[in-house]
């Protein structure tokens, strides 16, 4: 099984990160993973936004999974970050999203697609690991909390 740490590079994470809306904010999460992966940001930020126009990726709590197959790409990846102030979201709750996991998949991934996103998605429904990643106030925390926080789901 994949873990989080295998598809969340460090260069792929951001605290305290500002914008004014979804498109910006997909635009600044394609940027990092364009850092961290190579990737052609403008490709990512299109295809999270697409996939968005599908429906809103925002479950509730705050918390948002945008996600969407990227072509050229040969494994998972994960971006990940925080949000100061929160973005409108249109989640199922109305809430405002803060914290938002990113996941980038090869076009051909269906099976490893869907359970990734559920991977995430269970650990993301689970308040105390939401309110540590809140709590993280660098990058670096962020980084160990996501590398740990599978191991703690699974004690």
């Amino acid at each position: 099984m994949v873990s989080f740490n295998d598809i969340v590079s460090p260069e792929a994470l951001a605290t305290g990160l500002a914008a004014n809306g979804k498109k910006a904010l997909f635009q600044k999460i394609a940027a990092l993973a364009a850092c961290a992966y190579e990737l052609d940001a403008d490709e990512v930020g299109d295809a999270l936004f697409e996939r968005e126009r599908l429906g809103s990726t925002g479950f509730g709590g705050g918390v948002a999974i945008p996600h969407a197959k990227i072509a050229g790409l040969d494994k998972m990846c994960g971006v990940v970050v925080l949000l100061e102030p929160a973005v409108p979201f249109d989640a199922v709750d109305e809430a405002a999203v803060d914290v938002v996991f990113a996941l980038l998949s090869p076009l051909d991934s269906g099976a490893e697609h869907l359970k990734t996103l559920a991977r995430v998605s269970r650990y993301l429904r689970d308040e105390n690991n939401v309110a540590r990643l809140r709590g993280a106030r660098s990058t670096e925390a962020l980084h160990a909390l996501l590398a740990g926080g599978e191991a703690r789901d699974a004690a």
